[in-house]
């Protein structure tokens, strides 16, 4: 098999079915499969992939055992030769799969590769794409100065080496994964990844950006939202610390105090929230119940209309729209001033969307 796309869930019913829905059709052409491991969520997570997607292979945890041993649950049952690290929260193009396999079959040290995601606004990610955070660079970026953290000499379109990539979607050989023991379990949510693209790295690997592929990643899922996630983030920068750069107590004394700096200045605030005017629903056959749901006025297309007014709401039917058009289009107008993006997810009755890193994303059933 060539292909194992791992996808760890918890309480993300209708984030997982919109994401299952996408990387089925990405798959559609490859030797893959697609295995759930689900960390004991209290929705109907589970029940919607034994119905809705009976060929998943789904593994049901009695606990919730963080993202690490999730993941290499999951990695321990895989078949592929390559793995696709995948959060639930994610949507991925036709075409992501095949066009990272013709990139990757050429290299011949290949680490870990990542990809150009966008948020649920439509903007650039730029933890796609990181260099190594030491001490000194996270404690620059703690004041302000994050040049030095993100990968900026490569531009979002280009493809090449980097350090770190990010969990949220990360494409490795599943030999590779287990040279280095896998997601280090000492780390219970965040903190991983960096953990396991450093691992990598030592090891002699080359990690890869790859920018000719997009996914958007609506991170307000899986992301800081109070003061308790906010210290899991940090104590997993610590232990990340401790593993990988032990020097000396001045050392250590610095990177404490630009960990309690992170934390006492954190951004919580979330985004102004601004009232949208108008919708612009992309759709052949429009559901009357959720016409009744929308903003209105409502101007319904059946294709993708370029020119929108500002302070509107878009709302993209894949029961019409590939993901890949969807991706592209929303990169374009999230150049506009606040327009928010919702997505109908083929053969359902919700439309989902997130406008914010910090809070859930919005579902509206009808």
């Amino acid at each position: 098999m060539k292909l194992s796309v791992i996808i760890l869930n918890y309480n993300v019913r209708d984030f997982l079915e919109l994401c299952l829905k996408s990387v089925q059709t990405a798959i559609a052409t490859l030797d893959a499969e697609i295995i759930v491991i689900d960390n004991n969520s209290q929705d109907d997570s589970c029940a919607m992939v034994k119905d809705m997607f009976p060929s998943v292979k789904l593994i049901e945890n009695k606990d919730n055992s963080g993202f690490s041993k999730g993941n290499n649950i999951g990695v321990g049952q895989a078949k592929g030769e390559y793995l696709c690290i995948l959060n639930p929260d994610t949507v991925v193009a036709e075409d992501t799969f095949t066009k990272l396999l013709k990139f990757t079959e050429s290299k011949s040290n290949l680490g870990i590769v990542g990809c150009q995601l966008i948020d649920g606004k439509g903007k650039f990610l730029p933890e796609s794409k990181r260099n190594v955070p030491t001490p000194k660079v996270s404690l620059k970026k703690v004041l302000g100065n994050d040049n030095d953290y993100y990968a900026n000499q490569l531009q979002i379109e280009s493809s090449g080496k980097v350090d770190i990539l990010v969990g949220a979607f990360m494409w490795l050989k599943k030999d590779v994964y287990q040279a280095v023991g896998g997601f280090d379990e000492a780390y219970f949510m965040y903190g991983e990844d960096i953990d396991l693209s450093y691992k990598v790295k030592k090891a002699g690997y080359d990690n890869y950006y790859f920018g000719d592929t997009t996914v958007i990643h609506f991170k307000g899922e899986s992301t800081l939202k109070d003061a308790k996630y906010a210290k899991r983030f940090y104590g997993a920068m610590q232990i990340f610390y401790k593993t990988h750069f032990k020097r000396n107590l001045v050392f250590n004394a610095i990177v404490w105090l630009g960990i309690k700096m992170a934390y006492l200045i954190r951004n919580t605030k979330d985004d102004v929230v601004v009232k949208q005017n108008k919708t612009y629903l992309y759709s052949t056959v429009p559901d009357q119940d959720l016409l009744k749901q929308l903003v209105k006025p409502i101007i319904i297309k059946n294709s993708i209309q370029e020119e929108i007014e500002s302070n509107s709401v878009v709302v993209y039917d894949f029961n019409m729209l590939k993901s890949s058009t969807v991706i592209s289009d929303m990169k374009q107008k999230s150049k506009q001033e606040n327009i928010v993006f919702r997505f109908l997810p083929k053969n359902s009755k919700f439309i989902i969307g997130s406008d914010s890193a910090i809070n859930r994303g919005e579902v509206l059933h009808f």
